[in-house]
């Protein structure tokens, strides 16, 4: 073990905490080496323990690497390097800065070898993100990215306990690594809890679609290739082979095919869609076996890419011609023909079309759930499969670029190919969905275990080639229920919002009960400072939280943006005291 070593996570931190000082015609070559350098400093990897600090009694662990971290931040790192490229006309450093520290987040936890490590890049994550949908200054950008972090920050405080309680449990082991599935105790229940709000597992999933459409349209692409990957990654390290993923991942492949054929928003479909290719990676670590875990760090690989290439499509539609509603678009093939040409990759990539990235990942994952008799997902996740191709291969493409033309004046004549930059980015993610599709042993030779996979077997060929044949003709008979409608589609977080309400309803009536009853006891005892005090914290919990409420967004405003202001701030403050004191209380019963 040698003690030198430069963590890829310390090149992006660094650099983006310089990037302000870069002035002129060096800033766009800044830009582009920083994460350059970051995925050359990768690739040079050698596996192998590095970057261990002693910390007061515990030992932390920076560099883990092997060949599951590898491959992930292999791809991390050139995803890195294509949404940078894909964002060099941005003025604002702030918002390369906030991407950078995000897949600097990414990289640590890809790397980090103990919870401790693992739970400071999981929170750099959370809170370098947000400013990705921040920065889109939309009327909703406040309001989705204060939900965002408030979400991500309780399934931090879940996995804070999990690991304190493993801490107890274990005799001081912090070491990250494969958890006892087969028998799991209290704390790896919660760990698994803080792993699966990242994956946006059914129904922690709200976050996502809203993020994801809400976020700038650079932001977004960053986004849709780092926080769901990066918790395939841990779920991968920590816990192949638990069952109990398969259901969950199943019914996050359904789901997110079901509402994305439901959405006018495109990229709110997409949106979906992540949440559905995720589950088929959810339901490959739950199996566990060499070829599951090979087809889920697989599909993470290959998802990353063709996501990326089309939420940058959607992305330069958004940019230049005003909105991605699909009612409010058609026939831009002829004003954006180079953007069509790398959506539709994309598509036909995230379809699993032969010759394309998908096909080549997907089909290993369905292959090892009939290999292990998990028949029902093997055939639930062949089922999804057509439906991706009737959203991604055929919906997007023609209420978007073909159809009946909905554009109005404005976005007609504003539409055009996005500039030089943005085609370059979409072109080299373009060329890898193909590269990957056509030489599989690019992919392959980075998987964790020995590939003994062939996906251009004449089954799979035929197979493939009949579910688009049947989504073909669903999508003719069904194209009228299928027409894009600009309705709000109900969600999982229609219970957050009725259990808020009510929550905020016991909240109040218990504490005005609370209020009464001690002011009454203080007042009988003649404890009247106690009552005063009593009396102050009343005050405080109804105005000094509404004020820190309103002071966040009167700070947000200095992002230029017009603020909404937070009428539920309240409410959704004393949801996350609960949550929090819920957490604090397992902490402290641990060391009861």
């Amino acid at each position: 073990m040698t003690n030198f070593w430069l963590h890829p996570a310390l090149i992006l931190i660094i650099g983006g905490l310089v990037l302000p000082l870069i002035k002129g015609p060096l800033r766009k070559f800044y830009l582009l080496g920083v994460p350059l350098v970051t995925f050359l400093t990768v690739l040079g990897m050698s596996k192998g323990t590095y970057g261990v600090v002693q910390f007061i009694d515990w030992q932390l662990t920076f560099g883990r690497v092997d060949s599951l971290s590898l491959i992930f931040g292999y791809i991390m790192s050139l995803m890195c390097i294509i949404g940078t490229l894909f964002g060099l006309h941005v003025k604002e450093d702030v918002e390369h800065i906030a991407a950078w520290f995000y897949v600097a987040g990414s990289l640590g936890v890809i790397f980090c070898g103990d919870y401790l490590v693992l739970f400071l890049f999981w929170e750099l994550m959370a809170f370098a993100s947000v400013f990705l949908v921040w920065f889109r200054r939309g009327p909703k950008s406040i309001a989705t990215g204060y939900r965002y972090i408030l979400i991500h920050t309780l399934g931090g405080l879940f996995l804070l306990a999990g690991f304190v309680l493993r801490y107890q449990i274990t005799g001081g082991d912090l070491s990250f690594g494969l958890m006892d599935v087969h028998h799991p105790d209290l704390a790896t229940w919660l760990i698994l809890l803080g792993f699966i709000v990242n994956a946006a597992a059914i129904p922690f999933h709200s976050w996502l679609p809203d993020a994801y459409a809400e976020a700038s349209v650079t932001g977004a692409v960053f986004m849709c290739a780092f926080t769901t990957k990066t918790a395939i990654y841990v779920l991968a390290r920590g816990f192949a082979g638990m069952e109990i993923l398969i259901p969950i991942g199943v019914v996050m492949a359904l789901y997110g095919v079901i509402y994305g054929l439901i959405e006018n928003d495109a990229r709110r479909l997409f949106a979906w869609d992540t949440v559905s290719q995720v589950g088929y990676m959810v339901v490959g670590v739950g199996i566990g076996s060499k070829l599951a875990i090979n087809g889920a760090c697989a599909h993470a690989f290959a998802h990353i890419l063709y996501n990326g290439l089309l939420f940058m499509g959607t992305g330069s539609v958004l940019y230049m011609a005003g909105t991605t509603k699909m009612t409010e678009l058609g026939g831009l093939y002829k004003k954006m023909p180079r953007t069509f040409v790398y959506t539709l990759i994309g598509g036909l990539s995230i379809a699993g079309l032969p010759l394309f990235s998908g096909f080549v990942s997907k089909s290993m994952i369905i292959a090892a759930g009939f290999e292990h008799h998990h028949l029902f997902a093997a055939f639930a996740l062949t089922l999804a499969s057509a439906g991706t191709f009737l959203l991604a291969g055929i919906k997007v493409p023609y209420f978007i670029w073909f159809g009946q033309n909905n554009c109005s004046k404005e976005t007609w004549e504003k539409a055009a190919d996005p500039p030089w930059n943005m085609q370059a980015a979409m072109a080299v993610a373009s060329f890898f969905c193909i590269f990957i599709g056509c030489y599989t042993a690019y992919l392959y030779d980075m998987l964790p275990f020995q590939v003994d996979f062939h996906p251009y077997s004449a089954y799979h060929l035929a197979e493939t080639l009949q579910l688009v044949a049947f989504a073909g003709v669903a999508f003719y008979l069904l194209r009228k229920l299928l027409k894009p409608t600009p309705t709000i589609s109900l969600d999982m977080d229609w219970f957050y919002r009725m259990f808020g309400r009510g929550f905020l309803w016991v909240d109040t009536k218990i504490f005005q009960f609370i209020d009464n009853c001690v002011a009454e006891i203080y007042r009988y005892l003649g404890l009247f400072p106690l009552m005063k005090i009593a009396q102050f914290w009343s005050w405080f919990d109804w105005n000094a939280i509404d004020g820190v409420v309103d002071g966040l967004a009167r700070s947000v405003k200095a992002l230029g943006g017009k603020v909404r202001v937070l009428q539920s701030g309240h409410m959704q403050y004393n949801i996350f005291v609960a949550a929090s004191l819920a957490a604090a209380a397992i902490v402290i019963f641990m060391f009861v």
